[in-house]
């Protein structure tokens, strides 16, 4: 009960600081000059280690989830592809990137399969107990397990974070944010700190 409570207080504080009114000229909640979300030990679906540096030059939109989500992950990641969509152009600036919060489910393979249904473009990170914890924490993602009656679901944070070129975080997107908003958001933030390749 205890470690439950507490996992909702964090939940709690985390739903707090990201939907508190923006500030500046974004919808989403401006996260320029935060020191935590700088660090990712992960492997891709074929094995292979990644890291933020892997991504340095591009914009990243990161999202936490699991394959068997029933909603929440696959609606985001279908907004995600939406986006990149929409941004024309300046699409390719931008890397879709999914962590699996389940990796004892979620293998390789599954992986890649999952979220080639969304796109060709989308990077599926996973990694053992350990790193997938220390990823969640350094993005204040939290997560845990749930019983069900067949097996269990993974109760998580939902937030889209948007990294810039530098490999620092730049904005938070809510679940329930608008497609045409995260798009705006997006450009503005690409306009005030352009790529540098």
């Amino acid at each position: 009960m205890p470690f439950r409570l507490a996992t909702l207080a964090t939940s709690l504080v985390l739903l707090v600081a990201c939907s508190a009114p923006p500030a500046g000229p974004y919808t989403a909640t401006d996260l320029s000059g935060v020191s935590y979300g700088r660090s990712l030990d992960l492997v891709d679906t074929d094995g292979m280690p990644r890291g933020l540096s892997d991504f340095r030059g591009r914009y990243v939109l990161l999202s936490f989830g699991y394959t068997h989500c029933p909603e929440v992950c696959p609606t985001s990641l279908v907004k995600a592809a939406q986006i990149k969509r929409a941004l024309g152009e300046a699409g390719a600036q931008l890397q879709i990137v999914f962590v699996t919060v389940d990796p004892a489910r979620d293998t390789g393979p599954i992986l890649a399969d999952y979220v080639a249904a969304f796109g060709g473009d989308i990077v599926a990170l996973r990694g053992n107990d350990m790193q997938t914890r220390l990823a969640a924490q350094a993005f204040r993602v939290t997560y845990r397990e749930v019983p069900t009656s067949s097996s269990y679901a993974m109760d998580h944070t939902m937030v889209n974070y948007l990294i810039g070129p530098d490999g620092r975080l730049r904005l938070a997107f809510q679940y329930d944010q608008p497609v045409a908003s995260m798009v705006d958001d997006i450009r503005l933030a690409m306009k005030a700190a352009p790529t540098h390749g």
